[in-house]
């Protein structure tokens, strides 16, 4: 079974997401943290984080992603900054303790003019100072676009953070569509030789999700400009290549796509229909 979602709102808690996704066709979802540009959180109620569980697992779920604040920069020139970033992921790995066994994805940061050989090195001791062998979550790293300084628009950055872990068992990647398809990746005409590539680089193993997103751009224009699935310049046939692939067919998947809730429900039903499902 596919594991098909997109990303919602947890304005109303753990529970509702979980029913808000059954009602669109997913099977899992992802969800924001904290508020996306800031520091705050809701606090959890633990009963109701309980209630998700046990939803997910009688209704047969695949992991869920939690994504932290995109503002965060494990590798800014500022200590402050740094250290909000190494401070506020700490506090969300605590918090998914109420969910265990999930996912946990970030942006890895912007280096701002150091380099990215000091942006990995930072990333990486950020990682070394939050993970716990105790913990039940897989923090992600997710495959960038390349705009600016931002760090992880290649495989080979991504893996020389991963290789700098201490704690690797508690790492993987999420591939963002968009991301790696701006990053000059042709998921597009050579889906399969990217994916020998992130093999040969990261290992497919390491490979946790997908965020499935069509582009606004061409290929290699380091944009970030995620478009509803067919619309953009990825197109619909590669998508129904990419979620029939035999390494990536039972990954969780969640859209963000620029869509309100009808609108992921229809491509939910699209990508299920890829998939042979339906």
């Amino acid at each position: 079974m596919a594991y098909i979602g997109c990303h919602l709102s947890s304005a109303k808690g753990f529970l509702h997401m979980g029913k808000e996704a059954l009602s669109i066709g997913g099977n899992t979802f992802q969800f924001f943290t904290r508020n996306p540009r800031g520091s705050r959180s809701k606090k959890i109620d633990p009963e109701d984080a309980a209630a998700l569980c046990s939803l997910m697992e009688e209704k047969k779920f695949g992991p869920i992603i939690a994504h932290a604040p995109y503002t965060l920069n494990a590798c800014s020139a500022d200590a402050h900054t740094r250290e909000f970033a190494l401070q506020t992921m700490a506090d969300d790995l605590l918090r998914m303790e109420y969910v265990p066994g999930n996912l946990y994805n970030f942006h890895p940061g912007s280096h701002v003019g150091q380099g990215p050989e000091e942006g990995i090195r930072l990333i990486a001791e950020a990682l070394n100072d939050i993970l716990r062998p105790e913990m039940h979550t897989t923090v992600l790293l997710e495959t960038m676009a390349g705009k600016g300084s931002e760090v992880g628009r290649t495989f080979q950055e991504l893996r020389a953070i991963l290789d700098r872990v201490e704690l690797s068992d508690k790492m993987g990647v999420c591939l963002d569509t968009c991301h790696v398809y701006d990053a000059g990746y042709d998921i597009v005409n050579d889906l399969e030789g990217v994916l020998r590539e992130f093999d040969r680089c990261i290992g497919i193993e390491k490979l946790k999700a997908l965020h499935l997103n069509d582009s606004k751009n061409p290929m290699g224009s380091h944009k970030d400009r995620h478009e509803k699935i067919g619309l953009g310049s990825i197109g619909e046939e590669a998508f129904r290549r990419i979620v029939r692939h035999p390494w990536l067919r039972d990954l969780p998947m969640c859209l963000e796509t620029p869509n309100e809730l009808p609108g992921y429900e229809r491509e939910i039903a699209l990508l299920r229909g890829f998939s042979g499902e339906l």
